[in-house]
């Protein structure tokens, strides 16, 4: 699931990918969702039925019926910087578990013992 909160100044750019994703083939209609996807975290599915085209007008639509909220762009700026924190913390979780059962190695400590082999025994 993505967002459902975007600045005024992204719901702009984001109406004009979808009227470009309306008028390209099937090519563009990738790059288009992928660009909404990467840069906006925004997903169509989220907001559209299922077999039905999603463009400016259901765009339009989902923010009159508050499906998509409008917020100022220091609201929004917050909300990244909170999202990018956490998905950083749940990251570094993840990997101490995955260190600690066993399933990967941890890279840091193997960088670390290798600088001390070599600064010990330089060839």
């Amino acid at each position: 699931m993505g967002r459902n909160k975007f600045s005024q100044r992204e719901i702009d750019i984001i109406r004009k990918l979808l009227n470009r994703k309306v008028a390209s083939n099937r090519g563009g209609q990738k790059m288009v969702r992928h660009t909404l996807r990467t840069v906006f975290n925004f997903n169509i599915s989220d907001f559209n039925v299922q077999g039905q085209p999603f463009g400016p007008k259901e765009l339009d639509e989902c923010v009159r019926r508050n499906r998509i909220h409008i917020l100022d762009e220091a609201t929004i700026e917050a909300m990244k910087l909170r999202y990018a924190e956490k998905k950083q913390h749940d990251e570094a979780l993840n990997q101490a578990e995955a260190i600690a059962n066993g399933e990967v190695e941890d890279w840091q400590e193997v960088l670390k013992q290798w600088n001390e082999y070599y600064n010990i025994n330089p060839e």
